[in-house]
């Protein structure tokens, strides 16, 4: 494999290239910047302050200018620092098989080598009948590269994989010439064709392909394997409406349709490429004919097409014996392939998810109560339903049988609403139930809340009695997670709301959030709230018969729950349902870990068979009793100390003054604002979108949310005189390990030189003294817990990554202090201040992008 610094070589190699590109001024600003570089590198190692960094080195270089000529080239140094990022992106994505052992551990080739007695294959072959692994898309605002961008980052890729300079040339020219910030806001559907590419040029091929191997290496039948869902996809873009007014029923539709006619168009393209094989008397026929209504499903709706994949997938099935029955099974192997994605993908592609924030539903619900009042006067009153208890408004919500008449109804909101479950039946129609079943709450906090959505899907919906809808609450705060197994106990002996789940299959899926779980509570007692729920959640499901998935919220960097997932699924015990593991991938990291088949491929599979442990090895995970009660206190000691930053005065005062928090409504990245509450009201953190909180701590290179607490609670430990305990459990536990190593990526990637001068700020001196403090406390423990010399030790190829990554965005922090410093300090003219606050936006862009996880 190629090392970690052959990357580096690359990226000097080809990055002089950027200094032949035939724009004006680009040799002048490429050997300014490199001269600016080293300047930042050994300013910021001396202690010296991003202001006076910048303004001594433009009165050296451009002495006697206008201030508006000597800051341009502090712009044009972020358009050049900003082009290195992608390509730096795009030498890793060229080069991840010659870093990443593509065979090695966590891949289907090395988990096939490891079954080699018959009772592990029989235990593999009984988990895979039901076991199924769901990467769910989002639209969450963490993609700071425009589309058209991420298509360069691509092709160079693949251009630098060959060798070639002269086509490198081009692109590095189309990439100086094309725009990396959107000129206005994406919409939802937006959105989701940019993230559609994805589905039909990575996944496409990269999960039927890690099905196939696996299936054939365990000598199973490909085309009628009982699970070809083994791997899927789900799909939020244009079904998460929370927070996001500009999502609606019009929108969910459209971008339902337009996935299916994507996953038509990959069919159509595969029949074809099929056809020129299959070329032999009688199979040939009927390809021809699977081609032709493909098309006309596709084009031709007055012509003979396919109602539903099932009539696909028995035309297939019906060519395939043709062919094994009359011409020696040839070429069975690339028909199987295509049979199998067309029974792994539907009519559908990704399962779209509904999401809404739960006060809405109770919000709705208010007018059609009333109106059911003024209909039966005699029968209803909405008084009395106000007076009722949890258990009574269940059952009456439940047991009611009046459908809603939309003409009834004139509030906007009620109206979408009752549109929205309408959408999903129609959904259901054209694509199938599989491509639209969930409909997901955001901050439940009862269980109540999931009957009102139930409700609403009885009333709105067509039914014969049976709701062919999942309904997901979703458990956030700390205080929810622990009461989560309550709601779920109180919901499973509500007899409606029973019955509902034997139609579903006795299967309820519960969804578990990290993001804004690690921004109530911080990130230790955030993971370890998730896991113990997860406990809880599975012996209450297991007592009332129910099988549970858990479907976990994770963001891109650890503070929303990211890092090495692998490694967190491998850590889970049997006292844990793993059933299935569903995450959500977003944005920037949907890019950076799913950008080529390759690394998709290699990363699914890694996150695939960390759910398969559990059937090789039994025990796997397992957490004795007493290690659970030592992750209880130093869960416990770490949240009382997020909760002391948490609480502090110049907490929000701290994040709304010195970080760009305020800039991110500004980015034009995504359709959703920054806030649930989108007005201009003053900022409240129970509002905060934990993207843009947990992003500003990382543009001020401090990503606090990835380990803040975890030094502390691991110093009283010590202190207590237990550090033999401490370091033992860390050794015995798997969870542990994954907590600390992606707390580690956190600390690599924060600098508190960089904004060391804060600790003189009148105001704000003291609270980044404890930032300071906590972050120096942990990074020192988890080294001596770990018994590393180094943060990443056991992780080179992430280490160097990274290493190389701070190096070339340094210029863009301390362009982006410079600016913040410039706005806090007073006194500068009006047309001058909006120079700084442009700076602070574009240096945004090239930080977050070079951190690939970081927001």
């Amino acid at each position: 494999m190629t090392t970690p610094s052959a990357v580096a070589l690359k990226f000097q190699m080809y990055n002089s290239l950027f200094l032949q590109l035939p724009f004006e001024g680009i040799e002048e600003t490429g050997a300014l910047l490199a001269l600016f570089a080293q300047v930042c590198n050994t300013g910021v190692a001396e202690g010296k302050e991003p202001l006076q960094l910048i303004e001594d080195f433009l009165n050296e270089h451009r002495p006697g200018r206008s201030a508006a000529d000597r800051y341009q080239l502090l712009f044009r140094f972020i358009q050049y620092a900003e082009r290195e990022v992608v390509l730096f992106d795009s030498i890793e994505d060229a080069s991840f098989a010659e870093t990443h052992d593509l065979e090695g551990k966590g891949t289907v080739k090395h988990l096939l080598g490891r079954l080699s007695d018959d009772g592990r294959r029989s235990r593999m072959l009984e988990k895979l009948q039901t076991y199924a692994v769901r990467i769910v898309l989002t639209a969450h605002p963490t993609q700071f590269y425009p589309g058209k961008v991420l298509g360069i980052i691509n092709d160079l890729g693949k251009t630098i994989q060959n060798g070639e300079v002269e086509p490198v040339h081009e692109l590095l020219m189309q990439l100086g010439k094309t725009a990396f910030v959107n000129r206005a806001k994406p919409t939802p559907l937006d959105e989701a064709l940019s993230l559609n590419w994805y589905l039909a040029n990575v996944f496409y091929e990269a999960l039927p392909n890690s099905i196939f191997r696996l299936l054939k290496g365990m000598k199973q039948p490909v085309h009628r394997f009982p699970n070809p869902r083994m791997l899927a996809l789900g799909f939020w873009p244009g079904g998460d409406r929370d927070g996001n007014p500009y999502v609606t029923a019009d929108t969910t539709l459209e971008v339902a349709r337009r996935l299916r006619k994507s996953i038509l168009s990959c069919y159509h393209r595969d029949i074809r490429l099929l056809r020129r094989r299959l070329t032999f008397r009688g199979v040939e026929e009927q390809i021809a004919a699977i081609e032709t209504r493909i098309n006309n499903t596709l084009y031709y709706p007055d012509q003979p097409q396919y109602a539903s994949c099932a009539e696909l997938i028995e035309d297939l099935r019906t060519a395939r014996k043709s062919l094994c029955n009359e011409h020696q099974s040839i070429f069975v192997d690339a028909l199987d392939r295509f049979l199998l994605k067309v029974r792994l993908f539907g009519f559908y592609f990704a399962a779209m998810d509904v999401r809404q924030e739960s006060s809405r539903h109770e919000t709705v619900l208010q007018p059609v109560l009333q109106h059911l009042e003024e209909k039966f006067p005699a029968l209803f009153r909405y008084a009395d339903y106000e007076k009722m208890d949890e258990a009574q408004k269940m059952t009456f919500l439940l047991t009611w049988k009046d459908p809603i008449n939309e003409a009834d109804y004139r509030d906007e909101a009620l109206l979408e609403t009752i549109r929205t479950f309408r959408a999903i039946s129609i959904i259901q129609k054209e694509n199938g139930e599989a491509g639209c079943h969930r409909y997901i709450i955001s901050n439940c906090s009862s269980a109540l809340q999931v009957t009102q959505v139930l409700a609403l899907a009885q009333l709105c919906m067509p039914n014969d009695g049976l709701i062919p809808l999942d309904i997901v609450p979703l458990f956030e705060t700390v205080e929810d997670l622990a009461g989560a197994h309550l709601t779920m106990k109180t919901l499973y002996r509500q007899p409606q709301y029973a019955a509902h789940l034997k139609h579903r299959g006795q299967v309820q899926t519960v969804m578990l959030g990290f993001s804004d779980g690690t921004k109530d509570g911080g990130y230790l007692r955030a993971n370890w709230s998730i896991y113990r729920a997860k406990e809880a959640l599975t012996r209450i499901s297991r007592e009332y018969g129910v099988s549970i998935i858990f479907f976990d919220g994770r963001g891109g960097p650890p503070g929303r729950g990211g890092g090495h997932n692998a490694g967190y699924y491998a850590a889970h015990g049997s006292e844990i349902e793993n059933r299935e593991i569903q995450v959500t991938i977003q944005g920037q990291t949907v890019s950076s870990t799913y950008g080529t088949v390759e690394a998709a491929t290699y990363n699914i599979e890694q996150l695939f068979t960390a759910g398969l442990e559990k059937a090789i090895h039994p025990n796997a995970g397992d957490m004795p009793e007493a290690d659970k009660l030592l992750m209880d206190e130093l869960a416990e000691a770490a949240y009382h100390a997020y909760l002391e930053l948490k609480n502090h005065p110049d907490f929000v005062p701290y994040l709304e003054q010195v970080t760009p928090l305020k800039w991110y409504g500004d980015t034009n990245i995504a359709s959703r604002p920054t806030k649930r509450n989108g007005d201009n009201s003053a900022l409240v953190f129970k509002d905060l979108r934990a993207i843009p909180f947990v992003g500003a701590w990382a543009q001020m290179k401090q990503n606090v949310p990835g380990y803040f607490g975890f030094g502390k609670a691991v110093e009283i430990f010590i202190t207590a005189g237990k550090p033999d305990e401490i370091r033992q459990l860390y050794r015995r536990s798997r969870f542990l390990r994954a907590l600390a190593e992606n707390s580690m990526q956190s600390l690599s990637k924060a600098n508190f030189q960089l904004t060391r001068h804060l600790a003189q700020h009148p105001q704000f001196g003291p609270f980044w003294g404890m930032l300071l403090e906590e972050y120096e406390r942990t990074k020192k423990l988890l080294m001596e817990v770990s018994g590393e010399q180094e943060l990443l030790a056991a992780n080179p190829v992430s280490r160097e990554s990274i290493r190389l990554r701070e190096i070339i965005v340094l210029p863009l922090i301390v362009i982006q202090q410079f600016a913040l410093q410039r706005i806090n300090g007073g006194n500068v003219p009006e047309e001058e201040m909006e120079i700084m606050r442009h700076l602070v936006l574009r240096a945004m862009f090239g930080i977050i992008n070079a951190g690939r996880n970081v927001a």
